[in-house]
């Protein structure tokens, strides 16, 4: 629910976009993992539980390891708890590392369309040290006013924490700000903050939270 804004108050309903990166903007093609994983007799998805696992993966999310050193730790964790040779768990590994990933046009365009009416906007993820080459892949490196990366803040969602840096770096009240993310958990730590908190589950909430026409 967006409030409406008091008397002689902009017309925009907030002032900053705060917005989540990955299964919002961006969205990964995990089929060859998938079918490496049938291959080796392993049901589907085994991989991404062993390597985003806490004790694996939030190292590389606070930064304290690079995604080729996280791509080992979970091949050797892969070796020990499944029956995959080392070989197999090799290629398991840098699959997932290395699956392939497109951003959403659509959800780009509702984005850059915000930060053109006014709304600064500003990138806050989970993620790792290679965020900047990944956005300059995607050909984003211009969407956002800021970015506010976990692997180089050393905080993480749904770490109250994070969410004030990103907030101060909007420079915009909690209260006129839109938190964007897929995860409930991380919406709701938005939401204890004073932020407006959409849970993300396609482009028309997105547009809906705006005031943007379908």
């Amino acid at each position: 629910m967006i409030t409406s804004p008091a008397p002689g108050a902009t017309t925009r309903p907030f002032d900053a976009v705060l917005c989540d990166l990955d299964n919002v903007i961006r969205f990964y093609d995990s089929s060859r993992v998938g079918a490496l994983e049938r291959a080796a007799g392993l049901r589907e998805g085994t991989t991404a539980e062993v390597a985003f696992a806490p004790a694996l993966d939030g190292p590389l999310m606070l930064g304290r390891i690079t995604p080729g050193q996280w791509a080992r730790k979970v091949a050797d964790a892969l070796r020990n708890t499944t029956r995959v040779s080392g070989e197999r768990a090799r290629e398991l590994a840098g699959a997932l590392a290395g699956t392939p990933f497109a951003a959403d046009a659509e959800v780009v365009s509702v984005l850059r369309a915000a930060r053109a009416s006014g709304m600064t906007l500003v990138l806050v993820t989970n993620a790792t040290l290679d965020l900047e080459a990944d956005l300059a892949e995607m050909g984003l490196t211009d969407l956002a006013d800021h970015v506010v990366s976990s692997a180089l803040v050393g905080v993480a969602k749904p770490d109250r924490e994070i969410y004030e840096i990103a907030v101060k770096r909007a420079g915009a009240d909690p209260g006129r700000c839109l938190f964007v993310d897929d995860q409930r958990e991380n919406v709701e730590a938005a939401r204890a903050l004073g932020m407006t908190g959409v849970h993300y589950g396609g482009p028309d909430d997105l547009r809906a939270a705006l005031g943007f026409p379908g």
